[in-house]
């Protein structure tokens, strides 16, 4: 079995050596649509947004999980602590609400209803998305530094018998007032109205479904391909979002039980090879990314074959 140390140290660079090129493939792709077209449909903003966020999210785990692994006293520094913090819980937060605006397109774009509400969110959503995400992202940053005051953390210096060196650990309190709140605008409110988004969307093509095979039969069936692929892509983004909730409270079993040791490490992991997974579901989500992906892929390997 392996170390926790050195299991932290592996899935941070194979975190860093997947989702980097992956993320950044997204970000080039959807750069390359811009020079193109001159401009992004609202998925493909979101898209961008989420693979660039994606590459920093990465980049700062990864760094924290090998100052854990190779000299984690440095992490019970306050200010090192605080700015590590602030700005994943930040690039967390906006993600989260970057895949609520990513289901409101789709939720919007799919359904025809004729709600006010439903009608204004859908002009909101298409005339002023690159507006919304930029106050979706003021307002998520005050949101992130609130979160060091929600968890107080307490140093602790532990003298051993065997050994000259003392060594570190900290112990925590959740301070509710302030976790609450947070992670209800965080994290709570973002997961329900997406997933508000995701019931409507289904429920809407299940009754189009049945209106088309029963009113008329004659008829050639809808092609629902890019429904179904938005449907899809809301539900993985949802999962993705359970298992990030999941990971504190990983983390709060393992402290008020004797468990196991590696629950911490499973939690960190699941966080860290996260980007990946959520570049994956880009991929699968977008057919313009695939292709000129491979069509990049495809020009290079031929001109290494001539060459």
């Amino acid at each position: 079995m392996f170390p926790p140390e050195l299991s932290l140290l592996i899935s941070s660079v194979m975190g860093l050596v997947l989702a980097i090129p992956s993320n950044t493939c997204i970000v080039m792709g959807n750069l390359e649509i811009v020079r193109k077209k001159g401009k992004l449909s609202p998925s493909d903003v979101i898209f961008l947004g989420k693979g660039i966020l994606n590459i920093l999210l990465q980049c700062v785990m990864s760094l924290q999980a090998m100052i854990f692994a190779l000299y984690s006293s440095v992490l019970y520094i306050r200010e090192v602590r605080v700015f590590l913090n602030t700005f994943i819980y930040f690039l967390i937060y906006y993600s989260f609400w970057l895949t609520f605006w990513l289901s409101a397109h789709y939720c919007t774009s799919i359904t025809n209803l004729s709600y006010g509400f439903f009608i204004w969110i859908k002009r909101i959503v298409s005339n002023f998305l690159s507006h919304l995400l930029l106050l979706t992202a003021l307002g998520m940053f005050p949101v992130s530094v609130l979160y060091n005051w929600a968890v107080e953390w307490e140093s602790h210096i532990q003298s051993s018998e065997n050994t000259t060196e003392d060594s570190i650990y900290a112990t925590y309190h959740v301070i509710v007032s302030y976790f609450v709140p947070i992670n209800t605008l965080g994290c709570i409110l973002p997961f329900c109205l997406s997933l508000l988004c995701l019931v409507l969307t289904f429920s809407f093509l299940l009754r189009h479904v049945w209106r088309v095979k029963n009113n008329d039969s004659g008829s050639t069936r809808p092609n629902l391909q890019a429904h179904v692929t938005a449907l899809r892509t809301i539900s993985f983004l949802l999962l993705m979002f359970i298992f990030f909730c999941v990971s504190p409270v990983l983390l709060f079993i393992h402290k008020s039980s004797n468990i196991t040791e590696f629950i911490p490490i499973i939690s960190w992991i699941s966080r860290i090879l996260s980007p990946s997974v959520e570049a994956a579901i880009i991929f699968q989500a977008s057919n313009k990314l695939r292709r000129i992906i491979l069509r990049r892929f495809w020009a290079r390997s031929r001109r290494n074959t001539e060459t």
